[in-house]
């Protein structure tokens, strides 16, 4: 309309509304002369003709009223749209689907807990209380606050809002004894596989760097920080234990020289004589570390402990007297 208001003057028309262009407001023009109307206006043509309804619904009609059977035969519409179409063209003969398991609320409570701290799937809760997959998420929505559309969960909170708190409160709080649970169980089985501890042990006594090998065992499975608390052991010495672990051995060349000196004379010589050779040698190190790497390398004389002499032979046992 601006644009024969303005004397087809197309700049004008532009300046003021900021579109279209030049030349799509000409055709614009042309369209206008030809059909007296702005735009041209489409209507989709429809996909099924209305032989094929009436076809199909005949069809639903006469074999059982079942969906599923009649767009298999027909191979044509999806079964919602056949739904339409039988309440369009015989409204009130579509069959609808009644019953199914009714639970009480405290049932649904049950499964509804049960689903939130499951470690299968859905489906074998689903099976358990003999519904679909579907109905375990609808009950979930009604009955916790959060899910569904707003009026559902307007309707649960008026309705259910101490039992909601409550049934929430006790799945985080199962979900923490799971988890608490597991940890706990990799941490006696680490004990025993990766340390090679008693299984009776108790992970509290470990030594810190026994706690920190089983922390880097388990890290990847566990939070640190939650293997530290359940250990008992401090985040400080647990990166100290970790540093120390880093660094070379000092002492590596002098534990290959003293497990070669107890080879060499039987595995008869403790840590003093097995310290006099070395000093022999011009090693000087101290007797403790000496001691510390034979036990580290498990390097233990066999000898036999002598008996002192004891002339004691027990008490003489007091004589019977027989009568005859």
């Amino acid at each position: 309309m601006l644009y024969i208001k303005y004397d087809k003057c197309a700049a004008d028309v532009i300046r003021e509304l900021g579109y279209p262009d030049r030349k799509t407001l000409a055709g614009w023009y042309k369209t206008y002369l030809e059909t007296g109307e702005l735009f041209n206006r489409y209507s989709r043509r429809p996909k099924y003709s209305l032989e094929q309804k009436k076809a199909a619904v005949e069809h639903y009609l006469k074999h059982g009223c079942n969906l599923s059977r009649s767009v298999k035969a027909l191979g044509y519409p999806s079964r919602e749209t056949l739904r339409l179409w039988c309440n369009e063209l015989v409204p009130g003969r579509h069959k609808r689907r009644t019953g199914g398991i009714r639970l009480a609320r405290d049932q649904k409570k049950e499964a509804v807990l049960e689903l939130c701290t499951r470690t299968g799937t859905a489906i074998e809760v689903a099976k358990k209380y003999g519904v679909i997959r579907e109905t375990l998420y609808n009950w979930r929505k009604e009955l916790l606050p959060g899910g569904g559309d707003a009026a559902m969960a307007d309707k649960a909170d008026k309705r259910l809002p101490d039992e909601s708190d409550m049934l929430l409160a006790k799945i985080e709080e199962l979900k923490r004894q799971i988890k608490k649970l597991e940890l706990e169980k990799d941490i006696l089985e680490g004990t025993v596989e990766i340390l090679k501890k008693d299984p009776g042990v108790d992970p509290k006594n470990l030594t810190n760097k026994e706690k920190t090998d089983l922390v880097d065992a388990l890290k990847n499975k566990h939070p640190v920080k939650e293997l530290l608390a359940c250990l008992g052991l401090a985040r400080s010495s647990y990166f100290y234990h970790r540093k120390i672990m880093q660094l070379p051995d000092k002492y590596e060349g002098l534990r290959c020289r003293i497990i070669e000196l107890f080879e060499e004379n039987n595995k008869r010589y403790g840590y003093r004589r097995i310290h006099a050779l070395l000093a022999r040698e011009g090693i000087r190190v101290s007797e403790k570390v000496v001691r510390r790497i034979m036990m580290e390398c498990s390097l233990i004389t066999v000898f036999r402990r002598k008996r002192k002499y004891n002339a004691y032979r027990g008490e003489k046992a007091p004589e019977l007297l027989i009568f005859h």
